[in-house]
């Protein structure tokens, strides 16, 4: 029977003559842009043109799935049933990506084409997310094409609405809790810690989006005849979001201060240093002041403001304006109570004396916060096949600091949540130029190849596994 090390040498050899670059080169030539309506059709083809032939070949059996809340956004369910006994593992990614943002790339780049400098392959999707489940899907192959099966079930549900908030994706898991029946979630998304440290995190830190907004008229009022008159909303709406976080970006809103930062957490983020990577400097003198930079991004909650707007910017004139406008976010940890951020947000402003600033709900953008215990199996699991194959201890995060979907396997299906990302920090993510390192992915297609065939190792042999 080949060995696992025969496996890892033919990953290898995918990745180093080519075939991974001329895999992903196909998946990112689909300009599968969710957010943009024009390009809805792309999102059912980049199924059934690409990922479809691709899991077939594999053995497995697909189905597009109606989207129960947005028609236009397919889902893909895939699954290879080998032994009613053996592990089942689910699996998830996405295939759409962020907006293009075309002319702001880099001369020589082109969002939806792979160009290869160096160690990096720049185009849209390379890191999120179709670069990910590529690696995943070929791990895969290699274990089956190596072993002659995996030697456990596995399950895979690709979405195409992710940068939309993932609308219908937790209506769909509540729907088919049957189909979707596994041991465990192992999914990648997000970026490593660094881009040579293997990295596992349990969850995510969840996400609301919000507008706030202070309108007193219509129009526009001369500044001269109505200066010191009018109240301005500008500078309203700053002083309200002044209230909010401090002069170094300290939340002050009570409830939004999260209580699940324990003295076990801090100990495993002592091991999570971040910066010192290709990307900006940590400004250490920013956000929670008694916090380390890691415990501030991965153990508590951050306050932004994403985009701000009063009159017209871009051509000014001497009027007070009647509005402002802020479009802002929190990101939150578990220990946060979602259903009343907007509300505690609401009591603050009014107590604070900001009863004229509107607070608007974003249609789209919320996720939840999720964290599955550190110490559970499955983590302990993954975390030692990873570190043989890689020969480094990986670094175990309790939760992403960004925000993926990951509530609807952690709570809908009631799954321990395993994420392995193969992305960096530095890769430009929604944003001109977003890129992968090759080197980083070369690792990660070893280490996925080695956590499946390591899941199958313990089974019969193939004669006594049937694939349905």
């Amino acid at each position: 029977m080949t060995s696992r090390s025969s496996a890892l040498k033919d990953i290898e050899a995918y990745a180093d003559l080519g075939g991974f670059v001329e895999e992903l080169s196909r998946l990112v030539a689909y300009p599968t842009e969710s957010q943009e309506p024009a390009a809805r059709p792309e999102l059912l083809r980049y199924l059934t043109e690409a990922a479809i032939p691709m899991l077939e070949s594999m053995g497995f059996s697909c189905r597009i799935l109606a989207n129960p809340v947005e028609a236009g956004y397919p889902l893909l369910y895939a699954e290879r049933i080998e032994n009613p006994d053996f592990d089942t593992i689910l699996t998830y990614g996405h295939g759409d990506v962020i907006r293009a943002q075309t002319d702001q790339w880099r001369q020589g780049l082109a969002p939806f084409k792979v160009i290869v400098e160096g160690d990096k392959a720049y185009g849209r999707g390379t890191a999120d997310n179709k670069g990910q489940h590529l690696i995943n899907f070929a791990a895969l192959r290699a274990v089956i094409e190596a072993r002659g099966s995996l030697g456990f079930n596995a399950k895979v549900i690709l979405e195409m609405a992710e940068e939309c908030g993932s609308p219908g994706l937790e209506a769909l898991c509540s729907a088919h809790k049957d189909l979707l029946k596994a041991d465990v979630l192992i999914a990648s998304d997000g970026p490593r810690l660094h881009p040579d440290r293997p990295t596992l995190f349990t969850g995510s830190r969840g996400a609301v989006n919000f507008d706030l907004r202070v309108e007193y008229r219509e129009g526009a009022h001369h500044s001269g005849n109505w200066g010191g008159l009018l109240k301005d909303a500008a500078i309203v709406l700053a002083h309200a979001i002044a209230s909010i976080a401090d002069r170094r970006g300290q939340i002050k809103v009570p409830e939004w201060r999260p209580t699940s930062l324990t003295p076990e957490i801090r100990k495993i983020l002592q091991d999570c240093p971040v910066g010192g990577f290709d990307g900006p400097s940590v400004d250490t003198d920013w956000g929670e002041e008694s916090l380390t930079p890691s415990e501030r991004v991965f153990g508590w909650n951050s306050f932004v403001v994403l985009a701000q707007k009063s009159g017209i910017p871009e051509a000014p004139v001497n009027a007070i304006s009647g509005w402002a406008n802020a479009h802002c976010q929190l990101r939150y940890v578990v220990g946060t109570d979602p259903e009343d951020i907007l509300p505690a947000l609401r009591r603050y402003l009014d107590r604070e004396g900001f009863e004229d600033v509107q607070i608007l709900p974003a249609e789209w953008g919320t996720f939840h916060a999720t964290r599955l215990d550190p110490a559970h199996p499955w983590v302990s699991r993954v975390a030692a096949s990873v570190a043989e194959t890689t020969g480094k201890k990986p670094v175990l995060l309790p939760n992403l600091a960004g925000s993926i979907p990951s509530k609807s396997f952690s709570d809908t299906l009631g799954l321990p949540t395993v994420w392995l990302p193969h992305s960096y920090p530095g890769c430009s993510q929604h944003a001109p130029d977003e890129h992968v390192l090759l080197p980083s992915n070369r690792e990660a297609l070893r280490m996925m190849t080695g956590l499946f065939w390591d899941i199958g190792e313990a089974r019969p042999p193939p004669g006594n596994s049937t694939v349905r």
